[in-house]
């Protein structure tokens, strides 16, 4: 897995779409991120006053590549937005579900 910076991440992720273009697929993920490592002993008890930056945790994969970036709560808003305008540009090839044999089948099993 390789940790990279806000824009790294975007140019590497629209180079994750070009390649899995035709076929395949890429998982995204995003998550809540404390910055630890290792988990924290049981009977120590957080501190209410100290201030914990909060942050979020991204990661793509298409199977064989894994690239991640960590989110400031500063950076999100302009963060979100690059992101949104990468997977509006990408995700064009999408197919639509067929709605009319699915509603038929519950029809007919309903009225029977």
């Amino acid at each position: 897995m390789v940790l990279l910076e806000n824009d790294a991440f975007l140019s590497e992720l629209t180079k994750l779409f070009q390649k899995n273009r035709t076929s395949g697929s890429v998982y995204l993920t995003m998550k809540k991120y404390h910055g630890q490592t290792k988990p924290q002993p049981k009977n120590k008890k957080p501190d209410p006053h100290e201030h914990v930056e909060h942050k979020c945790l991204v990661r793509a994969t298409n199977g064989k590549k894994k690239i991640t970036t960590v989110i400031s709560s500063k950076d999100v808003t302009r963060f979100q937005m690059a992101y949104v305008t990468v997977l509006k540009a990408n995700m064009d090839n999408l197919k639509k579900k067929d709605k009319s044999s699915k509603s038929k089948g519950k029809k007919s099993k309903a009225t029977q």
